[in-house]
């Protein structure tokens, strides 16, 4: 099967059954949705388990799909449901109140600049984990996949107006619970 094949007809071709046009999709665009699944999710299990089943549920409906969207948004929408669908799912890891303490001022305390550049990726993942999955869910379709705010919109099924609504509140939140790391 040609890789240089375009999207569509790998995906029309996959609906007609041709197994091979699949595994062309699923090579193109897996790192990509496992990207996605990870920031919505955080955890690499988590996030492996949810593609997976994405990619099940999409293969299942590829006769349905009519290309009114591009594959991979189409596969954002379906992988970004999955990672909802979990994230309803899960009981709260920490609770609201908490707040992670600043970091120390003491030039002695500070870590090596590799261990500081470690906490606050985590700090940050922290911070994304407590956002409202709705608003995280286009944080990182926009910051990390750099998708444009109507693939966006088409992705999680609203209107450009709300994702940018989102994005705002989401950035505001972000930028308070990361106020300590500047």
């Amino acid at each position: 099967m040609p890789a240089d094949l375009d999207d569509e007809l790998l995906a029309a071709r996959a609906g007609d059954g041709d197994d091979d046009a699949f595994a062309v999709l699923v090579h193109r665009h897996s790192a990509a949705l496992l990207a996605l699944a990870y920031g919505l999710l955080g955890d690499r299990a988590d996030a492996e388990e949810a593609v997976q089943d994405a990619l099940v549920g999409a293969w299942r409906r590829l006769p349905d799909f009519r290309g009114d969207a591009a594959f991979q948004t189409w596969m954002y929408r379906i992988v970004t449901n999955r990672c909802l669908s979990v994230l309803r799912a899960r009981l709260p890891v920490e609770p609201l109140d908490a707040v992670p303490e600043p970091a120390t001022q003491d030039v002695a305390c500070q870590p090596a600049r590799a261990a500081e550049s470690a906490a606050t990726k985590d700090a940050l993942s922290r911070a994304l984990r407590r956002l409202r999955a709705e608003q995280r869910t286009c944080w990182v379709l926009r910051e990390i996949q750099g998708l444009s705010y109507g693939e966006i919109a088409h992705a999680v099924g609203t209107s450009e107006q709300s994702v940018r609504g989102r994005l705002f509140r989401a950035r505001c939140n972000l930028m308070k619970e990361m106020a300590s790391w500047r």
